[in-house]
């Protein structure tokens, strides 16, 4: 699964350790979630769509070949 974490981070001009703070996660989960080695549960995709305003699909996008 792809995701745009990432961007949205630095477009809200927050470090991963800001956003894990706001998320209550550790900073490499945060990184995990930017490069692709972890799925978030459905709590922390939700807590990620609330705290960014964006709809999950908005956020995480199928990988090339998912439907």
């Amino acid at each position: 699964m792809n995701n745009r974490i990432k961007v949205l981070r630095a477009e809200a001009g927050w470090t991963q350790a800001d956003l894990a703070e706001r998320l209550d996660v550790s900073r490499q989960t945060i990184n995990a979630l930017e490069t692709g080695k972890y799925d978030p549960s459905l709590p922390l995709a939700f807590r990620l769509s609330r705290l960014f305003g964006k709809a999950i699909e908005e956020i995480f996008l199928p990988a090339e070949g998912e439907s």
